[in-house]
């Protein structure tokens, strides 16, 4: 699993001439560490980086929250219908999503969404399916009683959620925002549709756009550096919450499930 990484930053730093020597030499003859400078001017890589930060952050954070938020009401609170939305949520799941692309794109541009990161960002507001389900399932093996203790102490349904259910359920919640960030920073189809002006790109379209060698030849060396540091912010957020993320699919393996 290293290993594609180790070969991908042995690249990075090769003069690009060696990137393809026969026989393959890990080791580089010179390191280029000035490849990650030229590979972020060359593709102007942080304001893009930035976009795509704010959008992921931006979806992450509507996701995760509006998916608490439904989950929470189905499995907590008792009104009529309850189950069918639930079952209306997970149906929603077998449908392919290139079956909602057109309507959805047509839908977007007749309210002047096109070529702006809305339709990257709203719709994550609205609740994401498996994680309704994946909360549902959490909230559904905590005890009532911590509910009822916290309404004898004057809490309401905002307070418990937050105050007593969310912190219980740490794993889950990481869990969710690892899923959604990678989802969003990784998008590459949404960014192509919705995005014409290349100061709205995201990164995944800047890469392409910087693989397919147009505009900037085969320099495999700078595209390598690039696509490291893009990968970085994924590394980062997986190695320091691997643990809850751990806990949160063995809980999904067990008790979570049931």
């Amino acid at each position: 699993m290293i290993y594609p990484v180790l070969w991908m930053l042995t690249i990075a730093l090769k003069p690009n001439d060696e990137v393809f020597k026969i026989p393959p030499e890990f080791l580089p003859s010179d390191f280029l560490w000035s490849n990650f400078i030229d590979a972020t001017t060359k593709i102007s890589f942080w304001p893009i980086f930035l976009n795509t930060s704010i959008i992921t952050v931006a979806a992450t954070i509507g996701a995760v929250v509006s998916s608490i938020l439904i989950g929470y009401g189905i499995s907590r609170i008792n009104f009529p219908g309850r189950n069918f939305f639930f079952y209306i949520f997970l149906g929603s799941q077998m449908l392919p999503g290139m079956v909602s692309l057109v309507p959805t794109f047509v839908l977007f541009k007749s309210i002047g969404w096109y070529n702006t990161w809305y339709p990257l960002i709203v719709p994550a507001f609205l609740g994401n399916p498996f994680f309704i389900f994946l909360a549902r399932q959490f909230f559904r093996g905590i005890p009532k009683s911590y509910d009822e203790a916290a309404k004898i102490d004057g809490a309401g349904h905002w307070k418990i959620l937050w105050k007593v259910i969310v912190p219980m359920c740490m794993p889950m919640v990481v869990t969710m925002v690892i899923f959604q960030f990678r989802g969003s920073w990784n998008d590459y189809l949404g960014p192509l549709i919705y995005l014409g002006d290349k100061e709205m790109w995201t990164l995944s379209l800047a890469i392409k756009g910087y693989m397919g060698g147009m505009e900037y030849g085969s320099s495999w060396n700078l595209f390598m550096a690039a696509d490291l540091i893009y990968m970085m912010p994924m590394l980062l957020l997986f190695f320091f919450a691997q643990k809850y993320f751990m806990q949160g699919l063995g809980s999904l393996n067990s008790a979570g499930i049931k």
